[in-house]
């Protein structure tokens, strides 16, 4: 009984299965000041992707980690906040608190079930050919989701400073 107990815990899944490492994640679109844009299109960069809700609190405690990744990142990066909660719940929690990230409102829940989110705080990063390449189910520290990002950036030109943070 145990054996399988252990075989059960070694051989299960960091993501769903619907959603499995190293290949493309399920497309959606997003609203974009001229039309829609597809998850496909964004390659090139990074793809940071946070399910959450305002009244999971790990998801909130969490939030100050993708504020600090949109800071030191910036346009290296797409940063997408994702919350399944009725319209404008989660917007107006944003407002509330004064931060400033980027959120789609999945209201019928399709992205979630796409993604076969389990319960929230999720957060999947992309790496810049399209494809999964880091998975944190539970709340996600800084260390963490800064080593996936700088994992996925692309090499700087050679002669071009990399950017530095102070901390």
């Amino acid at each position: 009984m145990l054996a399988a107990i252990v075989l059960a815990a070694v051989t299960a899944s960091p993501l769903p299965r619907d959603v499995p490492l190293h290949v493309p994640p399920p497309d959606f679109g997003v609203p974009a000041t001229e039309g829609t844009a597809r998850l496909r299109n964004w390659r090139g960069k990074p793809v940071v992707l946070n399910f959450w809700a305002s009244w999971c609190h790990p998801c909130t405690d969490e939030l100050h980690v993708f504020v600090r990744a949109d800071r030191t990142f910036g346009s290296r990066i797409h940063l997408l906040t994702i919350s399944s909660e009725p319209h404008d719940v989660a917007a107006s929690y944003l407002r509330l608190w004064n931060i400033d990230l980027p959120l789609l409102e999945d209201v019928d829940g399709s992205i979630s079930r796409a993604y076969a989110v389990p319960p929230i705080p999720v957060t999947i990063v992309i790496d810049a050919a399209g494809n999964v390449s880091f998975v944190s189910e539970g709340e996600t520290n800084w260390p963490e989701l800064e080593a996936a990002i700088q994992a996925d950036l692309p090499p700087a030109p050679l002669g071009t400073p990399v950017p530095r943070v102070l901390r």
